[in-house]
């Protein structure tokens, strides 16, 4: 059973307020910190103690829970003189759900072993409406024993809790399965789109082609045809559940990735380049199925919500 009781919580954006309420309502003590006073505040609505410093927050917690933007973010608040690993009580267990760079998640990891923290690297998978409903994916990288610390923190955020490896695994999961979901999501609005200009309705086109070998999750979960899909964020103005400037800073993350490692991935750099151009003309605060408007030659639908 777990001893962790006390719980800080760094970051309260669209993924991290949600997913600290979260953790309030599965009976953890829960102290929040962010540097935007409307989260806090929301926070503390949603029954968290809030506190004005991130040295504040970790103070004598039995774990630390982060949602930061980039891996700079992470390295500047875990390191420093009034970071968490300064400020944190002897023995604490850290679970970074940013998604970052693999490399700084293993330096950071590598830090917190060194001075005798558990820590994970443990990104998440499955937008705003998971992250309120408890049931995001996470993607854990880490040591066994880590891992174990891990899971009775993450478990009440999740559908799934998986092990993906050894520090930065979780990162290296999450921008390669981000990568395909990238790639899969332009190609299905793509025969969408064809579909369209050849003369076969949409739902017709839906019904033959996700039951036949095109089938994909893009497709069935989460289409960006409006209509065939209820609950996806086409039929509600591309309302953005993951939006598609969050896609393309995934996207880069894979290519740097791929660059270093010396793999080619055609593909993933395509569909960099075609949401960067997605995002240049104002579809990055849109859902990155959205794309299917650029796609489609019709962007008077898409808003700048950035």
């Amino acid at each position: 059973m777990s001893t962790i009781k006390t719980i800080a919580f760094i970051g309260l954006g669209n993924m991290g307020g949600p997913m600290a309420a979260n953790l309030v309502k599965a009976e953890f003590e829960v102290t929040a910190f962010d540097l935007s006073e409307d989260a806090l505040a929301l926070a503390k609505k949603n029954g968290c103690a809030t506190a004005q410093s991130v040295a504040e927050a970790v103070n004598a917690k039995d774990a630390v829970v982060t949602m930061l933007p980039a891996g700079k973010h992470v390295r500047g608040v875990y390191g420093g003189g009034d970071g968490i690993f300064a400020s944190a009580r002897a023995g604490a267990l850290f679970c970074d759900c940013s998604t970052i760079d693999v490399q700084s998640a293993r330096d950071v990891a590598g830090e917190a072993e060194k001075m005798g923290f558990n820590m994970v690297d443990s990104p998440v998978s499955g937008g705003v409406a998971a992250a309120s409903a408890g049931t995001l994916a996470f993607m854990v990288g880490g040591t066994d024993a880590a891992f174990g610390a891990a899971q009775g923190v993450l478990d009440p955020m999740a559908k799934a809790v998986i092990h993906a490896g050894g520090a930065g695994a979780g990162q290296a999961a999450k921008i390669c399965n981000n990568m395909l979901l990238g790639i899969t999501m332009i190609g299905t609005a793509e025969a969408f789109v064809l579909a369209k200009k050849l003369g076969l309705d949409p739902q017709r086109f839906f019904d033959i082609s996700s039951n036949a070998s095109g089938q994909n999750w893009s497709m069935t979960s989460y289409c960006p045809e409006p209509g065939p899909v209820p609950a996806s964020p086409a039929n509600s103005g591309y309302k953005p559940g993951f939006s598609a400037a969050m896609m393309l800073k995934d996207l880069r993350l894979a290519q740097d990735a791929a660059q270093a490692s010396g793999t080619a991935t055609p593909l993933g750099a395509e569909a960099q380049a075609l949401y960067a151009m997605f995002d240049s003309l104002g579809g990055g605060g849109t859902d990155f199925s959205g794309i299917i408007q650029m796609l489609n030659g019709d962007l008077t639908k898409t808003e700048n919500h950035s």
